[in-house]
């Protein structure tokens, strides 16, 4: 499991604890039988291999999932501008290495030798992915 499988995985998990709200059926007042449509099974490779990141069935709000977790971490961490606080709200490991092995999963083609750039891009383009993957992140943060 990647590094991005296991912050979207976290940040589900957090939702999916919380008791995230449920989609709405998708019956209208025109059909005969009221039942929900049934939910396509999910596809064997999810299945069985992530079946905690599998995407929720409404998208995750990161914003308040972040920042209840950095609630209970008890510490001062700014999740909203760094990759680093970021990780370390979710109780993940935020080390270079960590960081180095999510860059390459996110496609970062500059120097991991230049660590502020790397994190720079590094947030940006996880709230992206989070984004694009079912999440509902605040329209400022994807800027």
């Amino acid at each position: 499991m990647g590094i991005f499988d296991k912050i979207k995985g976290a940040i589900w998990g957090e939702a999916k604890a919380a008791g995230a709200a449920p989609a709405p059926s998708q019956t209208t007042a025109a059909t005969a039988n009221p039942a929900p449509a049934p939910t396509p099974a999910p596809s064997a490779t999810t299945a069985a291999t992530s079946p905690a990141t599998s995407a929720p069935s409404a998208p995750v709000d990161i914003a308040s999932i972040l920042d209840a977790a950095v609630k209970k971490s008890g510490q001062k961490l700014d999740w909203k501008h760094s990759i680093v606080d970021l990780m370390k709200a979710l109780g993940m490991d935020a080390s270079l290495s960590e960081r180095e092995e999510l860059a390459q999963e996110l496609g970062y083609t500059g120097d991991t030798g230049d660590s502020a750039k790397m994190n720079t891009f590094l947030h940006k383009a996880l709230l992206k992915k989070l984004a694009d993957n079912g999440s509902k992140v605040p329209a400022d943060l994807l800027d």
